[in-house]
């Protein structure tokens, strides 16, 4: 680790921590501005450019295929390269790039081409920054703050899961769909100044006079460590199945499309009914600790891992009317078993890694659950259009039952009561 243990009679509270909170705040902002980017592309594709359901597949799959095409050596380069530096250039970097999408529409030259291209562009920025970041808190906090630190990091996605569609949908109401984005370009600009405010500096960073390996030898000690470690394994199997058939994945690329044209729901009412039911999100956060008590960390990632993808049945059965309300439940119920998930699984995998493996451990498992998103979305959008929205959405209810299998098949996981496991 970077930090050491430090008694907690001398160490710094979380909430007193400058660089802590600079961080916190940055991703705070950054997040509201993606959530909101989030719900509007596919909106503004359906209503704009009246995409068909493979089209939004494909946009929900470009921001993701980076992470199965570049993840591995991105992982390389974050842990040679000043993580905080990289963090900025991404941030910035992103900012430019999304930007074009709102010029494009005011000078008439928007179209699900360039979308797809802007995705992409976007999408390899975020696998740098994603990778970077998750290697970055544990040089900015000590060893025994990490999960502190994750849930408040947790808290600030729920609340840009809470109020981003909310927002958006409102917005989408007011403004011309296109130039909503331009508030994540702002929340991009702004990451990127508050990340540029924190003085700590990792000691992890790359020396220049550092001997320089192959990048395979370098890329296949991330995944040796990653799949040769039990735990890491079946974490990286769970993860990937729920991001195939979940949010991000297969339903992401359905739900828009279901809301909107089955539904009959307005951009609106889509938006309002996902605040709603994104505060599960920031329920998960707050009760985390709760439930880890009376759970043990084991039980607790397996439930949360199940709460994940199941209620995808939920809104299979939502219909005209009450539907609405079943689609919230079925959000809420997801999201929070998805932040409770993520606080426990992240943290778990930082404390169990060395150092010097952070940026190549987070590559490889982010290869590995993130790769499966862009599969998820494409198959979902295109057997969508070939099956129809609703048959697919049971399929992938069904499918959520094994889900949580590579976890309960893990001893080490499964009888695992509280704090890290030991390096295998």
């Amino acid at each position: 680790m970077d930090s050491k243990a430090t008694p907690a009679a001398t160490r710094k509270s979380l909430w007193r921590h400058r660089d802590f909170t600079l961080l916190w705040a940055a991703q705070t902002a950054s997040q509201i501005g993606s959530q909101i980017t989030f719900f509007a592309i596919p909106v503004i594709a359906l209503t704009v450019l009246n995409a068909s359901t493979t089209q939004v597949g494909l946009l929900a799959a470009a921001e993701t295929l980076p992470f199965l095409l570049v993840s591995l050596p991105a992982g390389v380069w974050v842990d040679r390269w000043d993580r905080r530096r990289t963090l900025i250039f991404t941030d910035l970097g992103r900012m430019a790039v999304l930007a074009i999408l709102p010029l494009a529409f005011l000078f008439d030259m928007l179209s699900i081409p360039l979308m797809l291209v802007v995705g992409l562009l976007v999408g390899v920025q975020t696998v740098f920054f994603e990778i970077a970041d998750q290697a970055f808190l544990p040089s900015v906090v000590e060893t025994e703050d990490i999960p502190a630190g994750n849930a408040r990091l947790e808290v600030s996605r729920s609340i840009a899961y809470l109020g981003g569609p909310s927002v958006g949908g409102l917005l989408l109401q007011v403004v011309l769909a296109p130039l909503v984005l331009l508030i994540n370009v702002g929340s991009f600009l702004l990451s990127a100044v508050l990340i540029g405010r924190i003085s700590y500096r990792p000691a992890a960073a790359a020396k220049a006079d550092a001997p320089r390996r192959r990048m395979l030898t370098e890329i296949g000690e991330g995944l040796r460590f990653v799949f040769g470690n039990r735990t890491l394994r079946a974490i990286a199997m769970c993860t990937g199945s729920m991001n195939l058939i979940g949010l991000g994945g297969a339903l992401t690329a359905l739900l828009t499309v279901f809301a909107l044209n089955d539904l009959d729901l307005t951009p609106g009412a889509l938006g309002l009914i996902l605040t709603l039911g994104n505060a599960g999100a920031l329920l998960g956060a707050v009760v985390n600790g709760w439930v880890i008590k009376r759970l043990g960390l084991g039980r607790t990632l397996i439930a949360a891992a199940l709460l994940a993808t199941l209620p995808i049945m939920l809104v299979a059965a939502a219909g005209r009317g009450a539907g609405a309300l079943l689609i919230s439940i079925a959000i809420g119920t997801m999201l929070a078993g998805i932040s409770v998930y993520n606080i426990n699984q992240i943290s778990l995998r930082q404390a169990i890694t060395p150092t010097e493996l952070q940026g190549r451990m987070n590559a490889s498992m982010r290869f590995a659950v993130w790769g499966t998103l862009p599969l998820g979305a494409a198959l979902g959008g295109l057997l969508g259009d070939v099956f129809g929205v609703r048959p697919m959405l049971w399929v992938l209810g069904s499918l959520a039952l094994l889900v949580c299998l590579p976890l309960l098949l893990t001893r080490e996981i499964r009888t695992l009561r509280t704090g890290p496991l030991p390096q295998e």
